[in-house]
């Protein structure tokens, strides 16, 4: 089960990063951020897209590896997922109200990945 939930998790990590990398503006594009120039999008390759596939590929190791490491692997993405959630919710107690696509549907795929994660650590 183990394998299977850190794969999956996995797979998720490697589209994002593929997309971010091939694609930055239509990655950034549902939040409302502008990729106009060179240094917009290396960041959104580099944050997104190189960091997305290192995640990915920590969790693959993860997910076939044993021992000490591999729970120290998903614990730090399943928290890192549950920061990344943790700070849209602060974000929304401190900015105005948004809908739910795409910073609640993001924030609801986070918390799922960092409780699948974290079930599997």
């Amino acid at each position: 089960m183990r394998t299977v939930v850190l794969s999956l998790v996995a797979v998720l990590f490697a589209g994002m990063g593929l997309y971010a990398l091939a694609a930055p503006a239509g990655l950034a594009r549902p939040f409302g951020l502008s990729v106009q120039t060179a240094v917009s999008r290396s960041e959104i390759r580099a944050v997104y897209g190189g960091f997305g596939i290192a995640v990915a590929a920590v969790l693959f190791w993860a997910g076939f590896g044993s021992g000490d490491m591999r729970t120290g692997a998903a614990l730090t993405v399943g928290f890192a997922l549950a920061g990344m959630a943790g700070g849209r919710i602060v974000s929304r107690l401190l900015d105005s109200e948004v809908g739910f696509y795409p910073i609640w549907f993001y924030c609801l795929v986070e918390l799922a990945g960092a409780a699948l994660v974290l079930g599997v650590a």
